[in-house]
């Protein structure tokens, strides 16, 4: 589905930029209507949840463009709508100095679904995705803050949370803290594995493994965006457990 690498770039292809065209404006009107959700100094809406996207994924009749992925058709929940504006990243309210730095020197890099629990925000996985999608719906510069990925960091990551999940009952593994062995498997990463930036246009998607991990590059002094800024929308519809999201599939 997305090679060793843990990604592909799928197209160009109609089907996805017909799409791609009917999810825009729909796109910008949900995060019009938003009063509150930008975070780093105004310049990142996360979006989660936000697109008014049908069960099957069409938009406005449009149907979703299913027959040019590599994947089988599923029910999707409303779609992320990420939004990059210029000066990407700025500090976010209550942001520390390292959290800042490492959003900036490293992309803010992290795995979708591991989440911080409790008082003492432990990291766990608490939404086990199947895969991750994006569709551009607008044209950008491929430096306006491109999404990362570090090239076969999936199977890193995997080794190491299994290691860590293994010992107890599957049932168990959502409560599992996996801080130590996750922040441990990203140094590794960083170490060992590529960084690869992935700028795509409207018609092309992203397919990125669940456990590849990834992050967004700053928004470049020269990048060059619609007046909305740079518009991604995601998918990750779920898998039914954690020891199915560590499989070897």
């Amino acid at each position: 589905m997305v090679g060793a690498e843990g990604w592909a770039v799928v197209g160009p292809d109609p089907r996805i930029a017909d799409w791609a065209a009917t999810a825009r404006p729909a796109a910008m009107a949900a995060i019009a209507a938003q009063s509150e959700g930008w975070r780093c100094g105004g310049t990142w809406h996360a979006g989660v949840d936000v697109l008014p996207n049908a069960a099957d994924g069409s938009m406005a009749g449009v149907a979703f463009p299913w027959d040019a992925l590599p994947l089988p058709p599923r029910t999707l929940h409303a779609g992320q709508v990420s939004v990059i504006r210029p000066g990407y990243p700025q500090p976010w309210a209550g942001e520390n100095e390292a959290a800042f730095g490492y959003r900036l020197r490293r992309d803010a890099a992290h795995i979708d679904g591991i989440l911080p629990i409790g008082p003492n925000r432990q990291r766990m996985v608490r939404e086990p995705h199947a895969w991750i999608l994006g569709l551009p719906l607008n044209p950008v510069s491929s430096d306006a803050a491109p999404l990362v990925v570090w090239e076969r960091s999936h199977e890193i990551i995997r080794k190491a949370l299994l290691a860590a999940c293994a010992p107890l009952p599957e049932a168990d593994w959502d409560k599992v803290d996996l801080t130590v062995p996750y922040q441990a498997a990203r140094r590794q990463v960083f170490a060992e594995c590529n960084r690869r930036e992935l700028p795509v246009q409207p018609g092309q998607a992203t397919l990125v493994h669940r456990l590849c991990l990834h992050g967004m590059a700053p928004w470049s002094d020269d990048a060059d965006a619609p007046p909305e800024g740079r518009m991604i929308a995601y998918f990750r519809p779920m898998l039914r457990s954690v020891a199915a999201w560590l499989d070897d599939d």
